[in-house]
């Protein structure tokens, strides 16, 4: 299933989805293609946001596009592995049964399939400014990370219904 589908069959059963990555079998490649699609689209997503910052600073455009470049591209894939590391830990401990790699997998998935609301996050930060708007739409962006994150960590840990 193209991945354009498969995020929009996450919003309706986070599950489901999980269940077919993981019986696609154990594919480094693909969990880490996963995560590097989600951070170059939070790059992109961040460029209205850092138009703006730059406008309203006098700042120089291309400075600030490099290091979100370099934070996005380079240093929040490591960060995005010792999460999913440490999240399998704590299943682990709670008595998940599953691998390393469904708890990555997992974690690149909901933030990849959560890229359409950060999109608007992005959007809204760059039009309109910090404010109410932008607080809802990132609170509403935590609940569906956190939402697709539990359901997919719960069926790779603990292979859930």
């Amino acid at each position: 299933m193209p991945v354009t589908r498969d995020i929009v069959a996450t919003y309706r059963g986070p599950g489901r989805v999980m269940r077919r990555l993981l019986a696609a079998g154990p594919r480094e490649d693909r969990a880490l293609a996963i995560l590097m699609a989600g951070c170059a689209v939070m790059f992109v997503a961040q460029w209205p946001r850092i138009a703006r910052e730059a406008h309203l600073a006098g700042r120089e455009l291309n400075a600030d596009l490099g290091a979100s470049l370099l934070a996005w591209v380079f240093l929040a894939p490591l960060i995005f592995y010792l999460l999913a590391l440490l999240s399998h830990w704590g299943a682990r401990a709670l008595g998940g049964r599953g691998s390393p790699y469904g708890a990555r997998l997992a974690l690149f998935w909901a933030f990849l399939a959560s890229m359409p609301v950060l999109l608007l996050n992005g959007l809204v930060a760059g039009f309109i400014g910090s404010g109410p708007a932008l607080q809802a739409v990132g609170l509403i962006w935590c609940a569906v990370f956190a939402w697709f994150w539990i359901g997919g960590l719960r069926e790779a840990e603990w292979g859930a219904p």
